[in-house]
């Protein structure tokens, strides 16, 4: 139930393949076979580029959909303005469950955002790049295409190129949170927004975009403007990657021309021929009703005028037979628990929407979708990170798209219709056992779980006693008394939360095996960061 996808699902392709060319012929294009599949590809000065990507009308594809020439332009002109040398970052960080395009992208077609990346960066004229990852899978393809290309991290290397490996949490993948650690610090998002264009890894002007920009940069690059623009829409020619899941017989990741109905997706990946909802783009993005996907074609501004989102290109149908909010419940739940921590209006305010959602399922009339009203109007814009204002997002869409599954819940009778948990969430299949601040506590048991505390990262803030009063106390040095403990099962929430919360990601939890568990980790150590200070010049 509401497990989350595997890293290199189904893939299928709508039309002429142009991102997934070479995908029916080998599992993973190394640099010898993607020559063969795509060509050699010239060098471009920076203003040609920027160029070619204002022709292509060429936006980021991880969710924002900024004009890559703009950003590239920026970065340039910060850079000359500097006398500094810029850095080129690829964001792969893709830490949504129901997101997998870039991690299809990163396992099987490497060298194809390399390209892309190489481009920009000697155009630039930069002497870093870097590669943001948070899975194991997506880690070793981009170590190896590194190593087939003979690009190392290397001290007087002519390009000095490495991979960073993240934590899979929901704010790694900020492009703040991803130049932070870099630097070495903790890969959450500083307490100010800044521009990464004017001040990135190192201080130096950064061009940061998603992987799958960096692959359409390079395709388009390759055979021109004019052909690029032959395929999908004359205002956003190309093609996209989407991840198709939910309520599907066969979750998959598929490349589409824009301008193909959504409905077709829909069809080709197994979905309810009359979905009662479908989410798009993701879990910062919107929900649109049954009739609204008949109407709605894949683009950027076609689903912005039906209310929906591209995003980060998730689309994710519900049946008929689940309760709509009862499954929205359990994504704010998620996004609740997946908060950096740090900012009140997150970190609170998140929590408090999920609550106010659940007292709405559970018959708490006018005044409980009132409060859910005024919590999510609360968050927005007052977040370190984009995070708050995507889950808020989520949440007021959810009430807008279901307004009789609403009216049935707020005045007390219910729709009858069980949460089936057809939306992807849960890594490894672990769901989080509450809301939190909620109470939703497990019952008592034997200890399940361990907690540890790297002592390399702990800075003493403390937090972990105030949540988990069972397990920490403080000594007269502010730090915690114990480097390990066990958990009660009673208090496995809080520590979860503790985990979460920890400002220096100084907190893991494994399973006690010798108390029956499986001794494996079900959850990522969150202090696997291994930034460096990355500005070779």
């Amino acid at each position: 139930m509401n497990e989350a996808l595997p890293d290199v699902p189904e893939v299928r392709v709508v039309g002429l393949p142009q991102l997934t060319s070479g995908f029916d012929l080998v599992e993973r294009l190394d640099l010898s076979m993607h020559l063969k599949v795509h060509g050699p590809l010239e060098a471009v000065g920076g203003e040609q580029l920027a160029q070619l990507s204002e022709q292509i009308s060429l936006k980021g594809r991880g969710g924002a959909g900024f004009p890559f020439h703009k950003k590239l332009r920026s970065v340039a002109e910060a850079a000359i303005r500097r006398g500094v040398r810029p850095v080129v970052v690829v964001n792969g960080s893709e830490d949504e469950p129901a997101c997998r395009k870039d991690t299809v992208l990163i396992n099987r077609a490497p060298h194809l955002i390399l390209d892309g990346a190489l481009l920009v960066a000697e155009a630039l004229g930069a002497r870093t790049l870097v590669i943001g990852v948070t899975r194991a899978s997506t880690e070793q393809s981009m170590e190896q295409a590194l190593a087939e290309r003979g690009l190392s991290d290397r001290r007087g290397a002519p390009l000095r190129a490495r991979v960073q490996r993240n934590p899979v949490r929901m704010v790694t993948g900020a492009a703040a949170s991803l130049v932070r650690s870099i630097d070495g610090g903790p890969p959450i998002p500083p307490g100010r927004k800044t521009s990464a264009s004017q001040s990135g890894v190192g201080g130096a002007p950064t061009l940061l975009s998603n992987a799958e920009t960096f692959a359409q940069l390079a395709i388009a690059a390759r055979i021109g403007p004019e052909r690029y623009r032959n395929t999908g829409l004359y205002d956003e020619p190309g093609t996209v990657m989407l991840t198709v899941s939910g309520a599907v017989s066969r979750p998959m990741v598929v490349e589409v021309p824009t301008g193909v109905p959504l409905r077709y997706v829909l069809q080709l990946a197994g979905a309810p021929p009359v979905p009662q909802g479908v989410l798009t783009g993701g879990y910062h993005g919107k929900w649109i009703d049954a009739a609204t996907v008949d109407t709605a074609v894949v683009s950027r501004n076609s689903l912005d005028a039906v209310g929906g989102a591209l995003g980060a290109g998730a689309i994710l149908p519900i049946s008929q037979e689940t309760c709509p909010l009862g499954e929205s419940l359990q994504v704010a739940k998620w996004l609740a628990e997946e908060s950096a921590g740090q900012c009140g209006p997150c970190y609170l305010g998140l929590p408090a929407a999920a609550r106010g959602l659940e007292d709405i399922i559970n018959g708490g009339g006018p005044a409980a979708l009132e409060a859910l009203k005024q919590v999510a109007k609360g968050v927005k814009r007052r977040g370190a990170c984009s995070h708050p204002d995507g889950s808020a997002m989520f949440l007021e869409s959810t009430v807008k798209a279901f307004t009789d599954d609403l009216a049935a819940h707020v005045l007390g009778t219910g729709c009858g219709r069980p949460v089936e948990g057809v939306l992807p969430l849960f890594e490894g299949g672990r769901a989080p056992t509450g809301i939190p601040g909620g109470g939703n506590e497990p019952e008592a048991g034997a200890s399940r779980q361990k907690i540890f505390v790297d002592w390399t990262l702990c800075r003493g803030h403390g937090l972990c006693a105030d949540i988990l009063p069972e397990v920490f106390e403080l000594g007269a040095d502010g730090f915690p008394t114990v480097a390990q403990a066990k958990v009660p099962q009673y208090a496995e929430a809080k520590a979860l939360r503790a985990v979460r919360r920890c400002p220096a990601l100084a907190l893991r939890i494994e399973e006690d095996s010798r108390s029956g568990g499986s001794g494996r980790n079900n959850l990522p150590v969150l202090s696997q960061g291994r930034g460096r200070r990355a500005l070779g010049r």
